[in-house]
């Protein structure tokens, strides 16, 4: 197999080994994908300082995200289905996290369970939350959340509805895939996939089947899920949760700069900086572009991170320039699991990790916290 050297050769192989479907709801951005290609380009746009002449040893990427000391600063964002990109996915994603040093973030809307991911591991994971109308099961999944050991709840704020993503109404996607003639010639082209998944038990969403009365199946999962998603969700909502979970909360999906003020002010131990990867208001402004004003406005009251169009090592650097103090990838990692199970998030993690140390060395610094806009090319 040819050298792997980058994310991108991650992903070419990730497109090689998933099934379609699979492959385009993890590549998807809403309507014209506007702002799912503007968070690529927002980064990429940012030059940087080149210093010669400096000390490049004993570099160190180490440091503290919401209190928790890690590798580098990178979490692994949630990402729903990836239990389908590779069998028992998000059991491997986070054993990779761990061994790495880095957080997990478990999806509300995964394929493993909170209690499969706990079971596998040995470190705290995160745990993602999605509100739903039915505050009774919510609340079941903090308590879950609780039982499992997760040490941080990650509450997304920008799914109250659903963005529509072309590719995934038209690719009829399901979990598991439906038997039609189009999907079975499909996986009959991943052998790999194919052979994973008929090992596994975990098909379905397994935080929410066999959980809920009306989710007892795959069938009556699809019709429960479309009518739960809670458009009322509000302030008084992140309170009630914040109060019901009692420990570290990150909100995620903060775009606007009065919004992070209002996130500031709830309470919250850190806040993300994203727009849901591109995958819900399309023309939203990509995350690059959103995130200084608003480290600017609420960076001395609560810990701002950012997630969405992260590629590269370059891109985290770029990233901590702009004022975040911590990032989440979530498309990287997935190319890596999809392509190579667990060994595949590891080498998402190395190739980032060895891209930020060579781009920190090249700026003259030695220190991941001594980061700033001053190694931002200004022409």
């Amino acid at each position: 197999m040819t050298p792997i050297t980058c994310i991108e050769d991650l992903r070419q192989l990730f497109r090689k080994r998933v099934p379609r479907m699979f492959f385009e709801y993890t590549e998807a951005g809403s309507w014209t994908e506007s702002t799912l290609k503007d968070n690529l380009s927002a980064f990429e746009a940012i030059k940087l300082r080149q210093k010669i002449l400096v000390d490049m040893t004993d570099r160190s990427l180490k440091t503290r995200m919401a209190g928790q000391e890690v590798a580098m600063p990178v979490a692994l964002a949630p990402v729903g289905l990836t239990g389908m990109l590779h069998a028992d996915g998000e059991i491997k994603a986070a054993r990779a996290a761990e061994r790495f040093g880095i957080p997990y973030c478990l999806s509300t809307m995964s394929i493993c369970s909170i209690e499969d991911v706990a079971e596998h591991t040995s470190e705290p994971f995160w745990f993602q939350l999605y509100v739903m109308r039915d505050r009774e099961f919510i609340g079941r999944l903090i308590n879950r959340a609780k039982a499992a050991g997760c040490s941080a709840l990650v509450l997304t704020v920008d799914l109250q509805i659903l963005g529509q993503r072309h590719v995934d109404v038209k690719n009829g996607l399901s979990t598991p895939p439906k038997p039609t003639l189009k999907n079975l010639l499909n996986i009959a082209g991943k052998p790999r996939w194919a052979f994973g998944m008929a090992r596994t038990r975990r098909k379905s969403f397994g935080n929410i089947v066999g959980h809920h009365p009306q989710a007892r199946d795959t069938r009556s999962l699809s019709i429960w899920t479309a009518r739960q998603f809670d458009p009322k969700l509000n302030w008084d909502d992140v309170q009630w949760i914040r109060d019901r979970w009692g420990g570290t909360l990150i909100l995620k999906g903060i775009i606007d700069v009065e919004d992070a003020r209002m996130a500031a002010r709830s309470g919250a131990d850190a806040i993300i900086v994203s727009n849901h990867g591109g995958r819900q208001l399309d023309g939203a402004p990509a995350a690059a572009d959103a995130l200084p004003p608003i480290a600017a406005a609420v960076g001395n009251d609560v810990e701002v991170w950012v997630d969405g169009g992260i590629r590269t090592g370059q891109d985290l650097f770029r990233a901590l320039a702009l004022g975040a103090k911590g990032t989440m990838v979530g498309r990287a990692y997935a190319y890596g699991l999809g392509a190579l199970g667990e060994e595949g998030v590891v080498t998402a993690l190395e190739i980032l990790r060895r891209e930020l140390d060579l781009t920190m060395a090249f700026c003259g610094l030695r220190n991941i916290e001594d980061v700033s806009e001053d190694v931002i090319w200004r022409a």
